[in-house]
């Protein structure tokens, strides 16, 4: 990716690229120094970000994260001891969190899991592009979910086999009716515009809604959230729809918008 950074720094043309919100705060934590200098000069030439500072050690975030605003925080996922999981579960429970992006030069259904478990918004390749990164960032900002298409389908049964294991009490039962309906829709692949949109509410209020059943849940992303529920869905479908296993096409899955 820092190659890659370079590369499209010398190509870049006037105008920077924009990430669909406000300018942003970006921490890049990496222990290759190379790596997340190169990372934050491209992203300093090329997006529309209000900074983006390096650090090099789990501990050098830490300082930043107390004496600084950040809105995205790009974790190494290859630090030792598990401090990359410490940290984002460090950083996810702050009274203002940043997205976090876990960058791995691997994309492992468990390791990917783990580290949602832990707290984190999105995983990317190493070796992705620049663009790929900005394209991410944007979503996570904007406070969606991302996960290597290529790994939701495992990723997805990883914790559909957590939801067995934990029993069989209704994970649902603490949600309103309108949130079940929020979910329902998710799972069926909805972002979150079409789900305001069928359900006539505001976008706003549908991020509300799915903001609380996410913390009732005790989950960190929608992608999670269906997991979760996933096996109590069926039974439990808004009024007027038929259950998601008796549509055209059998089972619906979260697969269909990776980017909730």
């Amino acid at each position: 990716m820092a190659r890659t950074c370079e590369r499209k720094r010398a190509a870049s043309v006037p105008g920077r690229r924009q990430l669909a919100t406000a300018p942003i705060d970006i921490l890049v934590l990496d222990r290759q120094r190379t790596f997340a200098d190169a990372v934050v000069k491209w992203l300093k030439a090329e997006a529309r970000v209000a900074s983006a500072t390096a650090v090099y050690s789990a501990q050098s975030a830490r300082c930043v994260m107390v004496s600084s605003h950040i809105d995205v925080m790009l974790v190494d996922g290859g630090l030792p001891d598990n401090s990359a999981l410490t940290l984002c579960a460090e950083a996810a429970s702050r009274d203002h969190p940043p997205r976090i992006i876990v960058l791995s030069t691997s994309a492992e259904a468990g390791h990917i899991v783990a580290a949602i478990h832990a707290g984190a918004n999105a995983w990317v390749r190493k070796n992705e592009s620049g663009e790929h990164l900005l394209h991410v960032i944007g979503r996570v900002a904007r406070g969606e979910t991302w996960v290597p298409p290529s790994e939701l389908g495992q990723v997805f049964r990883l914790l559909l086999g957590e939801l067995e294991r934990m029993g069989q009490e209704d994970p649902l039962a603490a949600l309103t009716r309108r949130e079940r309906d929020v979910l329902f829709h998710v799972a069926e692949g909805a972002d979150r515009k079409a789900v305001a949109e069928q359900l006539h509410l505001s976008v706003n209020t549908v991020r509300t809604h799915m903001q609380s059943l996410m913390a009732k849940l005790g989950v960190h992303s929608a992608l999670e959230a269906v997991a979760v529920a996933r096996s109590w869905l069926d039974v439990t479908a808004p009024m007027g729809n038929p259950p998601i296993g008796d549509r055209p096409g059998g089972q619906a899955s979260a697969a269909s918008s990776p980017g909730w």
